[in-house]
């Protein structure tokens, strides 16, 4: 029956995790995000309005159709009558702003620029959806391998029980061993229970992106030891972070305004022309004539406005300083998470591992000749899960650090996956 015992306790070492049915890859996750995301809708409603008011911002104001009647007398024997006293008149004219070509072309640069903020800004949301969908499928992913590990080694210790009473029953096992199987069993079981859980946590934080497709099974795998070429360098390039794009294109909105600002320093003209017709007995007439704005005050007006927007240009400039110090803090960061997550993997797979594989082994053989009690198998077996599951935690961790900078900056994604 000893006999018994190892073999089962050998077939719990060895137990390889279920194999992932076809399904939803990461990269199938991350296009269904992009496909459904509000955000990114809003973003480019945001350009094509910024685009529109760009072409806009660019035409003169529309001419002003004036028609009247002067003079209409209103007592008298004449009154209303719009032919008999030589004052009165029908008048139709038009009027036009000439607006200067200078300050159109600044007024459709402005809105250009907006145009483009708004494109950054639809990167950065872009960029933020695939790393979030990316996230959330690796917390399902990580979190099906720990429970399927669990679930396997509770299976194995079924067989454990088994054997230990078999053991007991024959007179050759005791009563402590065959209760600390039982309790591996409990432990087990609640452990597993645990882990289902956090699945089902997990595939409602994926559903926040993907909807119903959250729940199908999960395929292929996340190829964390390796980063992107524009991670991949000591000296890491920020100048493509869609978040940093969105911050310098801002700067160019606000000093768009500024040159809008000073162009408007100087008023327009505007032309007038009017036809005034009268009675049979008198000639027509025409009116032209030209209005022009006085800026009496414009160091109070015209000026305060250049120095407010010359203000938001500084405002933009130190923001984008801001938002490049802080991303570049939180990149190095991440890579200093990324490589010590790689590192601590290795030496999980090279040291630990095996040398706990090692002590299991040990211990059965010691329990196999008679030397040991199966408590210390199950203790080293406890022991070698408890690392098993660890790992798997912390390639999780390492797995999410390699997302948030593979998709620091969008990314396109591969063809979608056939079953």
């Amino acid at each position: 029956m000893r006999i018994a015992v190892l073999v089962a306790l050998g077939a719990f070492a060895g137990a390889p995790a279920s194999a992932l049915a076809q399904g939803l890859t990461l990269a199938d996750a991350q296009r269904r995000a992009v496909e459904a995301a509000p955000q990114l809708a809003a973003a480019s409603a945001s350009m094509r309005a910024a685009q529109e008011m760009a072409r806009a911002a660019g035409r003169r104001p529309d001419p002003v159709l004036r028609l009247q009647v002067q003079n209409l007398p209103v007592t008298g024997p004449d009154r209303f009558e719009l032919t008999t006293d030589f004052m009165t008149m029908q008048s139709a004219g038009l009027t036009q702003e000439f607006t200067r070509g200078e300050k159109l072309e600044r007024r459709t640069e402005r809105y250009e620029r907006e145009a483009d903020k708004a494109g950054a800004e639809r990167d950065a949301a872009r960029a933020n959806v695939q790393a979030a969908s990316a996230l959330a499928w690796i917390e399902r992913f990580y979190a099906e391998r720990i429970a399927d590990q669990v679930a396997g080694e509770r299976e194995e210790a079924r067989r454990e029980v088994d054997a230990a009473q078999a053991s007991y029953r024959g007179g050759r096992g005791t009563q402590s061993d065959l209760l600390a199987a039982r309790a591996l069993i409990v432990g087990l079981e609640d452990r597993l229970a645990q882990a289902r859980s956090r699945i089902r946590v997990a595939s409602e934080g994926l559903a926040r992106w993907i909807g119903p497709a959250a729940y199908e099974p999960l395929a292929g795998n996340v190829n964390w030891r390796e980063l992107p070429h524009h991670m991949a360098g000591e000296d890491i390039r920020l100048e493509d972070h869609p978040e940093i794009q969105a911050a310098s294109k801002e700067v160019g909105v606000a000093e768009a305004q500024l040159r809008v600002a000073q162009a408007e320093r100087t008023p327009d003209w505007s032309w007038e022309v009017m036809y005034n017709h009268r009675g049979p007995a008198y000639s027509d007439m025409v009116t032209f004539g030209v209005s022009v704005p006085l800026p009496w005050d414009r160091g109070n007006k015209q000026d305060r406005v250049i120095a407010a927007r010359r203000a938001l240009v500084d405002q933009a400039e130190a923001r984008r300083e801001q938002v490049v110090r802080e991303h570049a803090a939180e990149v190095r960061g991440m890579i200093v998470e990324w490589k010590e997550g790689v590192a601590r993997l290795d030496r999980y797979e090279r040291e630990w591992l095996p040398l706990l594989h090692e002590r299991t082994q040990a211990a059965l053989a010691a329990y196999a000749g008679a030397k040991g009690s199966l408590a210390e198998v199950l203790a080293a077996r406890r022991g070698e899960l408890e690392v098993r599951v660890q790992e798997l935690e912390l390639e999780s961790e390492t797995a999410r650090a390699w997302a948030k900078l593979s998709f620091l900056v969008p990314v396109d994604l591969p063809a979608r996956s056939t079953p």
